[in-house]
């Protein structure tokens, strides 16, 4: 038997066949991992050059330093700063995020080579051969690890200059988180029957450990919050980089790296392939489940429930900002620009509002992603032939998963806006209806989503690659002063930056046409290719 060119021993062990799977992920995620380790390396390491066009001098430094330190809300998003220098203050605004970014890549890299190719089907066809049992679990491991490799050297070099402990500190900090959620993926591939429920238990850890840091972070100035050290994303934090290394608490990231790997090991050892220690509870399709429309909303309502759950709860953070952004901005005209170039107005928390508001329209456009390639999934999986085998059309099919992707968008949306609401107050009624003008945008990726699907099936999943982007353009390219063309390659940038100014319409039914032609198309070439074709 014969892999990706490469032969596979006929003697079978444990690992055998580890580096034919390895060379095949790698091949496999050629484009991907290379992009995750741009974004991620060089976010953090951009930010140094940013950062000292904002604060240019030690003064300005020391003053920001101090100011987020004795902020809470500040503090609960990016956490205490504690290193006033240039490469201190990009490991305070960078740090904690670059971990984030590099946890969700991971843990997705670690269930598309475990997880899913059992869903599929692949995987038993490659057991079949001379592959040993722990073998599709190490590859996953060892393409997570070059990927978190990446993230560190390009964190490494682009801070040397700043410092080279500093630097190589932040690196190993950031990989390493990379790869405590890459060994949490591998754990949770153990215990479901699908990739979508892998990932979804994995990031639910990745949540509920950026909240832990949160909380701790926001009640004391220091970072030594018992909740912050019950966080592996503050445990990134308490490396300290650029501000007295302490290496000494990379051994923590160690340790939870080894115990989660020896765990999947140990359960990938006793199950059989595509089984799961917490199987799916059958059921018979009746009642309520009869149509297209029921099963849909039934495989996406847990989805759609944690969504709307975190964007109220992200409204209700990100209102309590609102009042600490003058003290990020002060009196530097810079940082002003950057928050108005966001924003779009001259009013300072009008334009923090409107940031917000982006920011959520932005998440929601990860959702309503995922939302369309559920059905994708579904196809991919064999469970939709099935039921396109009877008389129910494809359209029909289709168009429960899509009203659960387009309308699920509003739902978290107004969710957000009304955190927002609530959380800040003073009379902001508008801040609900600039929540809903991001919708047009956020509906043009998902009808992206819908084409890729239903004309190129097998360029779907770029539809992520796609939302990633406009998310880092609409975020981070302000900052980093890219030309207003380049922000403009994303639909988040042609929307009135509200509350605000009047309302502007061209853009928005523009952008809604557009979004209604994507994906008239995408059901025109889902009804004329085959199924999984």
């Amino acid at each position: 038997m014969t892999l990706a060119g490469t032969a596979v021993p006929t003697r079978s062990g444990p690992l055998t066949g580890t580096g034919a799977l390895t060379r095949l992920a790698l091949r496999r995620d050629r484009l991907t991992l290379p992009v995750w380790a741009l974004v991620t390396g060089g976010l953090v390491a951009s930010g140094a050059g940013s950062l000292d066009g904002l604060y240019s001098t030690a003064a300005q430094r020391a003053e920001l330093a101090a100011s987020m330190t004795a902020n809470s809300s500040m503090r609960a998003l990016y956490g205490p700063v504690f290193g006033d220098s240039l490469g201190g203050l990009v490991a305070w605004r960078f740090g904690t995020f670059g971990a984030v970014l590099a946890a969700v890549a991971s843990l997705i890299v670690v269930v598309r080579h475990t997880r899913e190719e059992e869903e599929t089907g692949r995987q038993e066809m490659l057991s079949a051969g001379a592959v040993g049992r722990r073998a599709p679990l190490t590859a996953a491991l060892l393409s997570a690890l070059v990927l978190n490799t990446a993230v560190a050297l390009l964190v490494t070099a682009g801070l040397a200059g700043q410092g080279a402990a500093g630097a190589l500190a932040l690196g190993l900090a950031i990989g390493g988180t990379g790869m405590v959620f890459a060994a949490t993926a591998a754990l949770a591939a153990q215990f479901t029957e699908s990739a979508r429920l892998a990932k979804g238990l994995a990031a639910a850890v990745l949540g509920l450990a950026f909240v832990l840091r949160a909380a701790g972070d926001s009640g004391t100035a220091d970072g030594g919050s018992v909740l912050t050290w019950l966080s592996p994303v503050g445990w990134a934090e308490h490396v300290r980089a650029f501000a007295g290394e302490r290496w000494w608490v990379l051994l923590l990231i160690l340790a939870a790296v080894l115990a989660q790997t020896a765990a999947a090991y140990a359960l990938t050892a006793r199950r059989d392939v595509g089984a799961s220690f917490l199987p799916t509870r059958p059921g018979p399709a009746e009642g309520r489940l009869a149509t297209a429309g029921a099963l849909a909303w039934r495989l996406q309502r847990g989805t759609l429930l944690g969504w709307s759950l975190g964007f109220l709860l992200g409204g209700l953070v990100f209102g309590g900002m609102v009042e600490g952004a003058a003290d990020i901005v002060g009196d530097n005209e810079r940082a002003r620009e950057i928050f108005e170039r966001m924003g779009g107005q001259s009013a300072l928390t009008d334009a923090f509002l409107a940031t917000m508001v982006s920011l959520l329209g932005m998440l929601a456009a990860l959702y309503a992603v995922g939302s369309v390639l559920r059905a994708h999934g579904e196809e991919t999986s064999g469970r939709a032939e099935p039921l396109l085998a009877g008389s129910l059309g494809r359209l029909r099919w289709a168009a429960g998963h899509l009203v659960t992707a387009f309308g699920g968008s509003v739902l978290i949306l107004v969710l957000g806006g009304l955190g927002l609401t609530l959380s800040y107050g003073h009379g902001h009624g508008p801040i609900l209806g600039a929540a809903l003008v991001q919708l047009p945008a956020v509906w043009t990726l998902a009808g992206l989503a819908v084409l890729l699907w239903g004309a190129v099936p097998k360029a779907a999943t770029a539809a992520w690659g796609v939302a990633g982007l406009c998310l880092a353009l609409g975020w981070i390219g302000p900052a980093l002063d890219l030309p207003q063309a380049v922000l403009d390659a994303s639909p988040f940038g042609h929307l009135p930056r509200l509350p605000g100014p009047d309302m502007a319409w061209p853009p928005v039914l523009v952008l809604t046409a557009l979004a209604a032609a994507l994906t008239a198309a995408g059901l025109a070439g889902l009804r004329r290719r085959d199924v999984n074709g």
